[in-house]
C-alpha cells in the first residue's frame, strides 16, 4: 500500500478542550483500526476555561487567546495537508469552555473565516455520551460506573460493553459544572478547609453528585455487583483524573512503575481514596517530579481531592478504579465504528501485523497446551485472544540479534512495538511481554537492567499465572524452533499434555512432542528449546515457590537432554 492509499484513511481531529486544545491524525484502517493507530499527536497549552477569567469575574475569550488558538489551527491544517488527510475527513469540535463562552458565536465565526473549518459545538449530553464511548474503546469490556473529568465539568453515567454494543443510562450522562479548574476556583472562593464556606459548598456538591445518580438510573445488575465479592468497578477519564492516576502510579507498592502509560492502569478503591497520601506526594518537597503530572495538574490535585472525597460519599460502594486515556478523539472515532469492530479484543488486534502465516494452526496447539494446564479441572488458564495476540507476536523480534530478543520482547508493550495500541489493560500488557520473553528464553537471557524490569512487570501477571507464562512461553519457543518461519508446511510435531500424580501423591504435567524425525536427528537448537522446557519444572526455576513438575518425553521417551 503506497502512501495515498494508506492516507485515505486517515482521520484528523481537533479537541478544543477547557485545559488544551489537542490535535490528532489518526489511521482507520479496517484491519487495525479498533486499537486507533495514531499518525499525528501534538497539544497546545491554550486554557480556554482560564481565558474567561480575568479577577475572579467572567470575561469574552480574549484576542490575544483567539490568536494563539488560529495560529495552532493553521499550523495543524498545514500538517494535514503534509500526511495527505483527505480534507472531508477533518473535523474541529469544541466542549465546555468554548459552549459558555461569552462571545462563543464569534470565537468559532472567526476560525470559520481564517481556516475554513466549521467548530462542531458538542452539547453537553453529547459530550457525555462521547466521553463515555471513548472509556468504552479503552478496554477489551466496561462494566460499572463512568467518570469524565474535565477543566470546565464533570460527567458521569453507568457504562456496559458487549458483544460491540455500547449500553449506557438512556439520559446519556448527567454534566455537572465540577471540573477541576472550576473547582479550584470554587474552592478558593468558598474559603478554607473546614471553614463554614467550605463545608456549604461540599454539601452542594454531595448532594448534586447525588442527584446525578439517581438521574442515569443505575441498573440493578450493576448495583447488585457493588455488593457483591466482584464489586463494582469505577472507569475515570479526563485530565483531573489522569493527574491523579499518575500520582498513584508513582506510589504504587511496585517501584517505579513499569508501565508509562495511564490507560489500563488499575488501583483499589481504598488507594483512590486515599487523598491525604496523593496530597502529600505531590507536596513533598525532596521528592523529584511526578511523571506526566505538570505544575498545573500539581495545583489542581487539592480540588480533585476534594471532588473524590465528595464522590466516596455520593456514589455506591466501588471496588477497583480503572484509569483511561479515552477522551474525544478516541470517543468520536468509536462511535462511528461497525459493533463488529468495536467487540474486537485490542490485544489481537495490536499484534494482528505481526501475524505468521499458520497463526490458526499454532494458536490451536498452544491452546491445547494452556487448556491442559489445569490438575484441578479449572478450564484454560490462557483465553483464546490472549494466546492469538501471543502467537501473532512470537515471531517480530525474530530478526534482532541474539542479545536483544528477549529484552526487546520484554519492552514490546511499554515502550516496543506494541505499546502504542489503544485498549490494552496493564496486566494485558504484562502477561504478553513476559510470554513472549520466555519464548526467547526468557529471565535468564536477558541483560541485568532488563532483569529487574521483568520482575516488576512480573508482578502485575495475574496472580498464579507467573509460572505458566514461563511454561507457555518455552512452549512456543520449541514450536518456533519446528516452524521457524510460523509456517506450517506439513505438521512437523504434536504436542500431548497431561496430568498424572507421582509416588508422592503430587501432580507432575507429562508433555510429549511427537517428532516425525528421530530424537537423535534433533537438532542443537531444538535440543536448547526441549531442555528449557523440562527446567520450567525444576523447582529453582519455580516463580514465588510455585509451579510443577514436568516429565518431558519425545516421541513417547523420557528425554535426557538435561544439562549434568
Amino acid at each position: 500500500m503506497d502512501d495515498l492509499d494508506k492516507s485515505k484513511y486517515y482521520h484528523g481531529l481537533v479537541d478544543m478542550g477547557s485545559n488544551g486544545v489537542r490535535f490528532s491524525i489518526t489511521d482507520l484502517s479496517p484491519e487495525t483500526q479498533r486499537v486507533l493507530p495514531t499518525v499525528y499527536l501534538d497539544r497546545a497549552a491554550i486554557s480556554l476555561y482560564d481565558a474567561q477569567y480575568e479577577n475572579g469575574k467572567v470575561v469574552p475569550i480574549p484576542d490575544a487567546t483567539t490568536s494563539q488558538v488560529l495560529k495552532s489551527l493553521l499550523r495543524f491544517r498545514s500538517t494535514c495537508k503534509d500526511f495527505n488527510v483527505p480534507e472531508m475527513q477533518i473535523r474541529i469540535v469544541a466542549t465546555e469552555a468554548t459552549r459558555k463562552a461569552v462571545n462563543s458565536e464569534d470565537f468559532r465565526s472567526r476560525i470559520k473565516e481564517a481556516v475554513g473549518w466549521t467548530v462542531e459545538l458538542l452539547p453537553k449530553e453529547i459530550e457525555g455520551r462521547i466521553g463515555a464511548l471513548g472509556v468504552a474503546s479503552s478496554y477489551e469490556n466496561v462494566k460499572g460506573l463512568m467518570m469524565d473529568l474535565g477543566g470546565g465539568s464533570t460527567q458521569l453515567t453507568w457504562i456496559v460493553t458487549e458483544d460491540g454494543k455500547v449500553n449506557m443510562s438512556e439520559k446519556g450522562s448527567a454534566s455537572l459544572p465540577f471540573g477541576a479548574a472550576a473547582l479550584t476556583q470554587r474552592l478558593g472562593a468558598a474559603g478554607p478547609v473546614g471553614s463554614k464556606g467550605y463545608r456549604a459548598f461540599e454539601k452542594e456538591v454531595v448532594a448534586d453528585l447525588k442527584a446525578a445518580v439517581e438521574d442515569i438510573q443505575i441498573p440493578d445488575h450493576l448495583l447488585e455487583r457493588s455488593k457483591s465479592p466482584e464489586g463494582l468497578q469505577l472507569f475515570l477519564s479526563g485530565g483531573g483524573f489522569r493527574g491523579w492516576g499518575f500520582v498513584l502510579m508513582s506510589e504504587h507498592s511496585i517501584r517505579p512503575y513499569p508501565i508509562p502509560i495511564i490507560n489500563g492502569f488499575r488501583s483499589t478503591a481504598d488507594m483512590f481514596h486515599d487523598t491525604q497520601a496523593i496530597q502529600a506526594a505531590v507536596e513533598k518537597e525532596d521528592t523529584p517530579e511526578i511523571f506526566r503530572v505538570s505544575a498545573r495538574r500539581a495545583s489542581q490535585v487539592p480540588a480533585v481531592a476534594f471532588l473524590v472525597t465528595c464522590l466516596s460519599q455520593a456514589l455506591p460502594s466501588i471496588m477497583d478504579v480503572h484509569f483511561c486515556q479515552g477522551g474525544v478523539r478516541e470517543g468520536i472515532h468509536f462511535a462511528e465504528m461497525a459493533p463488529d469492530v468495536r467487540k474486537e479484543s485490542p490485544l489481537v488486534v495490536a499484534t494482528r501485523p505481526y501475524a505468521p502465516r499458520s497463526t490458526p494452526q499454532l494458536v490451536e496447539t498452544l491452546l491445547h497446551t494452556s487448556q491442559a494446564s489445569s490438575p484441578n479441572s479449572r478450564g484454560a488458564l490462557f483465553s483464546s485472544n490472549v494466546v492469538t495476540a501471543f502467537v501473532q507476536g512470537m515471531f517480530a523480534h525474530m530478526a534482532h540479534v541474539k542479545d536483544l530478543r528477549g529484552g526487546a520482547a520484554l519492552r514490546s508493550t511499554t515502550t516496543g512495538i506494541f505499546s502504542a495500541a489503544h485498549g490494552l489493560s496493564h496486566q494485558q500488557r504484562a502477561l504478553l511481554a513476559i510470554l513472549l520473553c520466555e519464548r526467547y528464553g526468557g529471565y535468564g537471557s536477558i541483560s541485568p537492567t532488563e532483569q529487574d524490569f521483568y520482575r516488576r512487570m512480573l508482578r502485575l501477571v495475574p496472580a498464579g499465572l507467573e509460572w505458566w507464562c514461563m511454561y507457555l512461553g518455552r512452549v512456543a519457543a520449541v514450536l518456533a524452533s519446528v516452524y521457524p518461519a510460523g509456517t506450517v508446511r506439513e505438521e512437523r510435531v504434536q504436542v500431548k499434555v497431561q496430568w498424572r500424580l507421582t509416588k508422592k501423591e503430587k501432580q507432575q504435567l507429562c508433555i510429549d512432542f511427537a517428532f516425525n524425525k528421530k530424537p537423535d536427528e534433533l537438532d542443537e537448537g531444538l535440543n536448547a528449546a526441549l531442555r528449557k522446557v523440562e527446567k520450567a519444572g525444576k523447582k529453582k526455576h519455580w516463580i514465588g515457590g510455585n509451579g510443577f513438575k514436568i516429565l518431558l518425553t519425545v516421541n513417547g521417551k523420557e528425554y535426557g537432554g538435561d544439562d549434568k
